[in-house]
Protein backbone atom coordinates (compact mmCIF):
# COMPACT_ATOMS: atom_id res chain seq x y z
CA UNK A 1 0.00 0.00 0.00
CA UNK A 2 3.04 2.83 0.83
CA UNK A 3 4.42 1.51 -1.98
CA UNK A 4 1.65 2.75 -3.86
CA UNK A 5 1.12 6.07 -2.12
CA UNK A 6 4.85 6.57 -2.75
CA UNK A 7 4.36 5.56 -6.75
CA UNK A 8 0.62 8.06 -7.11
CA UNK A 9 2.98 10.94 -5.26
CA UNK A 10 5.70 10.38 -7.53
CA UNK A 11 3.51 10.64 -10.72
CA UNK A 12 1.87 14.06 -8.80
CA UNK A 13 4.52 16.02 -8.60
CA UNK A 14 5.78 15.47 -12.15
CA UNK A 15 1.98 16.47 -13.16
CA UNK A 16 1.86 19.36 -11.21
CA UNK A 17 5.15 20.75 -12.48
CA UNK A 18 3.82 20.43 -15.72
CA UNK A 19 0.59 22.35 -15.11
CA UNK A 20 2.57 24.95 -13.77
CA UNK A 21 5.14 25.24 -16.46
CA UNK A 22 1.67 25.34 -19.44
CA UNK A 23 -0.17 27.94 -17.52
CA UNK A 24 3.22 30.33 -17.39
CA UNK A 25 3.09 31.21 -21.12
CA UNK A 26 -0.50 31.66 -20.88
CA UNK A 27 -0.03 34.19 -18.01
CA UNK A 28 2.57 36.28 -19.63
CA UNK A 29 0.41 35.58 -23.05
CA UNK A 30 -2.53 37.80 -21.30
CA UNK A 31 -0.11 40.78 -21.26
CA UNK A 32 -0.97 43.12 -23.41
CA UNK A 33 1.83 44.08 -26.38
CA UNK A 34 1.35 47.98 -25.30
CA UNK A 35 -0.22 49.87 -22.96
CA UNK A 36 -1.55 53.15 -23.56
CA UNK A 37 -0.06 55.85 -21.04
CA UNK A 38 -2.39 59.39 -21.67
CA UNK A 39 -1.29 62.98 -20.79
CA UNK A 40 -2.20 66.03 -21.94
CA UNK A 41 1.03 67.67 -22.67
CA UNK A 42 4.52 65.31 -23.29
CA UNK A 43 8.14 65.87 -23.29
CA UNK A 44 9.63 68.15 -22.24
CA UNK A 45 7.00 69.52 -19.77
CA UNK A 46 7.82 68.20 -16.40
CA UNK A 47 4.21 66.21 -17.14
CA UNK A 48 5.46 64.42 -20.28
CA UNK A 49 8.98 63.61 -18.59
CA UNK A 50 7.95 61.91 -15.73
CA UNK A 51 4.77 59.98 -17.25
CA UNK A 52 8.01 58.57 -19.68
CA UNK A 53 10.69 58.11 -16.70
CA UNK A 54 7.52 55.60 -15.81
CA UNK A 55 7.36 54.05 -18.87
CA UNK A 56 11.30 53.79 -19.06
CA UNK A 57 11.07 52.34 -15.46
CA UNK A 58 8.73 49.42 -16.13
CA UNK A 59 10.08 48.42 -19.41
CA UNK A 60 13.56 48.20 -17.80
CA UNK A 61 12.75 46.24 -14.39
CA UNK A 62 10.31 44.07 -16.18
CA UNK A 63 12.71 43.31 -19.05
CA UNK A 64 10.21 44.54 -21.46
CA UNK A 65 7.40 42.15 -20.48
CA UNK A 66 5.31 45.46 -19.93
CA UNK A 67 5.87 47.94 -22.31
CA UNK A 68 3.63 51.68 -21.90
CA UNK A 69 3.93 54.08 -24.44
CA UNK A 70 2.48 57.62 -23.53
CA UNK A 71 0.20 59.46 -25.86
CA UNK A 72 0.77 63.28 -25.14
CA UNK A 73 -1.54 65.35 -26.12
CA UNK A 74 -5.19 63.82 -25.02
CA UNK A 75 -4.83 62.19 -28.26
CA UNK A 76 -6.68 59.02 -26.99
CA UNK A 77 -9.74 61.07 -25.66
CA UNK A 78 -9.62 63.42 -29.38
CA UNK A 79 -7.83 66.22 -27.57
CA UNK A 80 -10.46 66.69 -24.88
CA UNK A 81 -8.91 66.13 -21.94
CA UNK A 82 -11.96 65.91 -19.29
CA UNK A 83 -12.81 63.08 -20.98
CA UNK A 84 -9.39 61.46 -19.68
CA UNK A 85 -10.83 59.69 -16.35
CA UNK A 86 -13.53 58.22 -18.06
CA UNK A 87 -12.12 56.91 -20.92
CA UNK A 88 -10.19 55.24 -18.43
CA UNK A 89 -12.89 53.22 -16.55
CA UNK A 90 -14.03 52.43 -19.61
CA UNK A 91 -10.86 50.58 -20.62
CA UNK A 92 -10.01 52.67 -23.42
CA UNK A 93 -7.02 54.17 -21.95
CA UNK A 94 -4.66 51.86 -19.62
CA UNK A 95 -2.78 54.08 -17.78
CA UNK A 96 -2.51 58.00 -17.56
CA UNK A 97 -0.91 60.43 -15.17
CA UNK A 98 -3.53 62.95 -15.15
CA UNK A 99 -4.25 66.25 -13.85
CA UNK A 100 -6.15 66.35 -10.56
CA UNK A 101 -7.95 69.58 -12.48
CA UNK A 102 -8.91 67.77 -15.83
CA UNK A 103 -10.34 64.46 -13.67
CA UNK A 104 -12.36 66.97 -11.26
CA UNK A 105 -15.67 66.64 -13.65
CA UNK A 106 -15.73 63.00 -12.90
CA UNK A 107 -14.54 63.20 -9.37
CA UNK A 108 -15.50 66.51 -7.22
CA UNK A 109 -13.45 66.32 -4.43
CA UNK A 110 -10.58 66.68 -6.85
CA UNK A 111 -11.62 70.32 -7.11
CA UNK A 112 -9.90 70.72 -3.61
CA UNK A 113 -6.86 71.69 -5.56
CA UNK A 114 -8.76 74.37 -7.74
CA UNK A 115 -10.13 76.07 -4.01
CA UNK A 116 -8.62 79.81 -4.89
CA UNK A 117 -5.56 80.88 -2.59
CA UNK A 118 -6.14 77.09 -0.24
CA UNK A 119 -1.87 76.56 -0.52
CA UNK A 120 0.18 79.47 -0.19
CA UNK A 121 3.63 77.18 -0.97
CA UNK A 122 4.97 73.94 -2.28
CA UNK A 123 5.04 72.86 1.67
CA UNK A 124 1.20 73.19 2.01
CA UNK A 125 0.78 71.06 -1.47
CA UNK A 126 2.86 68.58 0.21
CA UNK A 127 0.99 68.60 3.24
CA UNK A 128 -1.83 67.60 1.90
CA UNK A 129 -0.59 65.33 -0.84
CA UNK A 130 0.89 63.16 1.51
CA UNK A 131 -1.20 63.27 4.65
CA UNK A 132 -4.61 62.36 5.47
CA UNK A 133 -6.54 64.51 2.28
CA UNK A 134 -4.40 62.33 0.03
CA UNK A 135 -4.99 59.50 1.44
CA UNK A 136 -9.03 60.04 1.04
CA UNK A 137 -8.76 60.97 -2.46
CA UNK A 138 -7.19 58.11 -3.20
CA UNK A 139 -9.55 55.93 -1.61
CA UNK A 140 -12.60 57.90 -3.99
CA UNK A 141 -10.72 57.30 -7.01
CA UNK A 142 -10.29 54.00 -6.26
CA UNK A 143 -14.00 53.69 -5.49
CA UNK A 144 -14.60 54.55 -8.67
CA UNK A 145 -12.15 51.27 -10.82
CA UNK A 146 -9.13 53.61 -11.15
CA UNK A 147 -6.36 52.37 -9.25
CA UNK A 148 -3.52 55.68 -7.80
CA UNK A 149 -0.68 54.71 -7.35
CA UNK A 150 1.60 58.11 -6.37
CA UNK A 151 1.52 61.41 -6.73
CA UNK A 152 3.02 64.28 -9.74
CA UNK A 153 3.10 67.77 -10.48
CA UNK A 154 2.06 70.30 -12.41
CA UNK A 155 2.98 73.12 -10.34
CA UNK A 156 1.65 76.37 -9.05
CA UNK A 157 -0.81 78.04 -11.76
CA UNK A 158 0.15 81.47 -12.28
CA UNK A 159 -1.25 83.91 -14.23
CA UNK A 160 0.08 85.74 -17.37
CA UNK A 161 -1.47 88.19 -19.84
CA UNK A 162 -0.50 90.25 -22.97
CA UNK A 163 -2.14 94.16 -21.61
CA UNK A 164 -0.55 95.15 -18.53
CA UNK A 165 0.50 94.69 -14.88
CA UNK A 166 -1.59 92.56 -12.86
CA UNK A 167 -1.27 93.08 -9.16
CA UNK A 168 -4.82 93.79 -7.85
CA UNK A 169 -8.11 92.20 -8.57
CA UNK A 170 -8.72 95.42 -10.66
CA UNK A 171 -6.08 94.97 -12.69
CA UNK A 172 -8.01 91.78 -14.06
CA UNK A 173 -11.05 93.53 -14.96
CA UNK A 174 -12.35 92.90 -18.70
CA UNK A 175 -9.55 90.98 -19.23
CA UNK A 176 -10.05 87.37 -21.65
CA UNK A 177 -8.37 85.15 -19.87
CA UNK A 178 -8.60 81.14 -20.73
CA UNK A 179 -9.07 78.52 -18.45
CA UNK A 180 -9.98 75.00 -17.95
CA UNK A 181 -13.35 72.93 -18.57
CA UNK A 182 -13.77 73.38 -14.87
CA UNK A 183 -16.66 75.87 -13.17
CA UNK A 184 -14.79 76.97 -10.36
CA UNK A 185 -12.10 78.54 -12.81
CA UNK A 186 -15.21 80.03 -14.45
CA UNK A 187 -16.65 81.32 -10.87
CA UNK A 188 -12.82 82.37 -9.69
CA UNK A 189 -12.11 85.22 -12.67
CA UNK A 190 -15.54 85.67 -13.00
CA UNK A 191 -15.47 87.04 -9.08
CA UNK A 192 -12.46 88.74 -10.04
CA UNK A 193 -13.94 90.62 -13.27
CA UNK A 194 -12.19 89.02 -15.77
CA UNK A 195 -14.08 87.89 -18.65
CA UNK A 196 -12.76 83.59 -18.34
CA UNK A 197 -12.87 81.87 -21.56
CA UNK A 198 -13.09 78.41 -21.31
CA UNK A 199 -10.80 76.10 -23.98
CA UNK A 200 -8.48 72.60 -24.98
CA UNK A 201 -4.31 73.62 -24.64
CA UNK A 202 -4.32 73.20 -27.84
CA UNK A 203 -6.56 75.55 -28.70
CA UNK A 204 -5.32 77.95 -26.12
CA UNK A 205 -1.43 78.78 -27.84
CA UNK A 206 -3.33 79.99 -31.30
CA UNK A 207 -5.70 82.15 -29.51
CA UNK A 208 -3.33 83.94 -27.68
CA UNK A 209 -1.69 84.55 -30.87
CA UNK A 210 -4.78 86.28 -32.46
CA UNK A 211 -4.89 88.09 -29.53
CA UNK A 212 -9.03 86.11 -28.90
CA UNK A 213 -7.86 86.01 -25.43
CA UNK A 214 -5.80 88.09 -23.69
CA UNK A 215 -3.97 85.40 -20.91
CA UNK A 216 -3.99 82.53 -19.25
CA UNK A 217 -2.85 80.77 -16.33
CA UNK A 218 -0.55 78.01 -16.22
CA UNK A 219 2.88 76.70 -14.11
CA UNK A 220 5.86 78.60 -15.31
CA UNK A 221 7.10 75.85 -17.13
CA UNK A 222 4.24 75.77 -19.67
CA UNK A 223 5.55 79.34 -20.18
CA UNK A 224 8.89 78.55 -20.91
CA UNK A 225 8.83 75.53 -23.02
CA UNK A 226 5.57 76.38 -24.87
CA UNK A 227 7.70 80.13 -25.13
CA UNK A 228 4.35 82.46 -24.11
CA UNK A 229 6.39 85.57 -24.79
CA UNK A 230 6.30 84.32 -28.18
CA UNK A 231 2.28 85.17 -28.19
CA UNK A 232 2.27 88.31 -26.73
CA UNK A 233 2.29 86.99 -22.56
CA UNK A 234 4.24 89.76 -21.60
CA UNK A 235 2.89 89.70 -17.73
CA UNK A 236 3.47 87.51 -15.72
CA UNK A 237 1.65 87.32 -12.13
CA UNK A 238 3.18 84.90 -8.89
CA UNK A 239 0.74 84.42 -7.00
CA UNK A 240 0.24 80.49 -6.15
CA UNK A 241 -4.05 81.14 -6.61
CA UNK A 242 -4.38 77.03 -7.52
CA UNK A 243 -2.06 73.66 -8.13
CA UNK A 244 -2.25 71.31 -10.46
CA UNK A 245 -1.24 67.89 -8.88
CA UNK A 246 -0.42 64.77 -11.01
CA UNK A 247 -2.11 61.31 -9.99
CA UNK A 248 -0.23 58.38 -11.93
CA UNK A 249 -3.21 55.41 -12.34
CA UNK A 250 -3.75 52.47 -13.57
CA UNK A 251 -7.39 50.99 -15.05
CA UNK A 252 -8.64 48.18 -12.25
CA UNK A 253 -9.06 45.48 -15.01
CA UNK A 254 -5.77 46.17 -16.35
CA UNK A 255 -3.93 46.51 -12.80
CA UNK A 256 -5.34 43.14 -11.73
CA UNK A 257 -4.17 41.58 -14.65
CA UNK A 258 -0.31 41.92 -13.15
CA UNK A 259 0.98 39.67 -10.93
CA UNK A 260 1.85 40.57 -7.65
CA UNK A 261 5.49 40.98 -8.23
CA UNK A 262 4.63 43.18 -11.45
CA UNK A 263 2.22 45.56 -9.60
CA UNK A 264 5.03 46.34 -6.92
CA UNK A 265 6.92 47.33 -10.15
CA UNK A 266 4.49 49.65 -11.36
CA UNK A 267 4.07 51.02 -8.20
CA UNK A 268 7.47 51.58 -7.43
CA UNK A 269 8.27 53.34 -10.51
CA UNK A 270 5.62 55.45 -10.44
CA UNK A 271 6.45 56.51 -6.90
CA UNK A 272 9.97 57.22 -8.19
CA UNK A 273 8.69 59.20 -11.15
CA UNK A 274 6.14 61.45 -9.53
CA UNK A 275 9.04 62.42 -7.21
CA UNK A 276 11.11 62.94 -10.35
CA UNK A 277 8.56 65.31 -11.95
CA UNK A 278 8.33 66.69 -8.38
CA UNK A 279 11.83 67.53 -8.80
CA UNK A 280 11.32 69.10 -12.31
CA UNK A 281 8.19 70.93 -11.82
CA UNK A 282 9.72 73.42 -9.04
CA UNK A 283 13.06 73.30 -10.65
CA UNK A 284 13.89 77.44 -11.08
CA UNK A 285 10.44 78.80 -9.49
CA UNK A 286 11.39 78.46 -5.70
CA UNK A 287 13.35 81.24 -3.35
CA UNK A 288 15.85 78.96 -3.53
CA UNK A 289 16.22 78.66 -6.83
CA UNK A 290 15.05 81.45 -9.12
CA UNK A 291 16.88 80.79 -12.29
CA UNK A 292 13.59 80.04 -14.68
CA UNK A 293 12.52 83.18 -13.29
CA UNK A 294 15.49 85.20 -14.15
CA UNK A 295 15.36 83.37 -17.75
CA UNK A 296 11.86 84.86 -18.42
CA UNK A 297 13.10 87.95 -17.82
CA UNK A 298 15.33 87.55 -20.14
CA UNK A 299 12.40 87.30 -22.64
CA UNK A 300 11.96 90.97 -22.07
CA UNK A 301 9.02 89.88 -19.34
CA UNK A 302 8.00 91.59 -16.32
CA UNK A 303 6.99 89.40 -13.58
CA UNK A 304 5.06 90.78 -10.30
CA UNK A 305 6.14 88.85 -7.32
CA UNK A 306 2.95 89.78 -5.13
CA UNK A 307 3.50 90.40 -1.37
CA UNK A 308 1.46 88.51 1.45
CA UNK A 309 -1.63 91.81 1.58
CA UNK A 310 -1.55 91.80 -2.16
CA UNK A 311 -2.43 88.43 -2.31
CA UNK A 312 -4.40 89.09 0.51
CA UNK A 313 -6.79 91.37 -1.45
CA UNK A 314 -7.38 88.49 -4.45
CA UNK A 315 -7.92 86.22 -1.39
CA UNK A 316 -10.63 88.35 -0.01
CA UNK A 317 -12.36 89.04 -3.55
CA UNK A 318 -12.94 85.00 -4.31
CA UNK A 319 -13.80 84.24 -0.50
CA UNK A 320 -17.29 83.65 -1.70
CA UNK A 321 -16.12 81.41 -4.11
CA UNK A 322 -14.33 79.55 -1.65
CA UNK A 323 -17.17 79.00 0.99
CA UNK A 324 -19.44 77.97 -1.81
CA UNK A 325 -17.18 75.11 -3.58
CA UNK A 326 -16.13 73.81 0.30
CA UNK A 327 -19.74 72.32 0.22
CA UNK A 328 -19.43 71.48 -3.23
CA UNK A 329 -16.31 69.49 -2.51
CA UNK A 330 -17.35 68.27 0.74
CA UNK A 331 -16.44 70.60 3.84
CA UNK A 332 -14.93 68.12 6.23
CA UNK A 333 -12.34 66.91 2.92
CA UNK A 334 -11.98 70.73 2.47
CA UNK A 335 -11.55 71.22 6.74
CA UNK A 336 -8.78 68.43 6.58
CA UNK A 337 -6.79 70.00 3.90
CA UNK A 338 -6.84 73.49 5.58
CA UNK A 339 -5.38 71.59 8.95
CA UNK A 340 -2.80 70.39 6.92
CA UNK A 341 -2.11 73.44 5.65
CA UNK A 342 -2.06 75.21 8.95
CA UNK A 343 0.38 72.38 9.85
CA UNK A 344 2.54 72.30 7.75
CA UNK A 345 6.52 72.27 8.15
CA UNK A 346 8.15 75.80 7.72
Amino acid sequence: MRRLMKFAAGLALPAFVAGSLASAPAEAQSYKSEYKVSTVVGVPFPWGLSAQRWADLVKERTNGRIVMKVYPGAQLVAGDQTKEFTAMRQGIIDMAVGSTINWSPQVPELNLFSMPFLMPDYAAIDAITGGEPGKKLFEIITSKDIVPLAWGENGFRELTNSKHEVRKPDDLKGLKIRVVGSPLFNDTFTALGANPTQMSWADAQPALSTGAVDGQENPLTIFTVAKLHTVGQKFVTLWHYVADPLIFSVNKQVWESFTPADREIVRQAALEAGKYGIEVARKGVTPEDASELEKIRGFGVTISELKPEEVEAFRKVTKPVYDKWKERIGAELVTSAEKAVANRPK
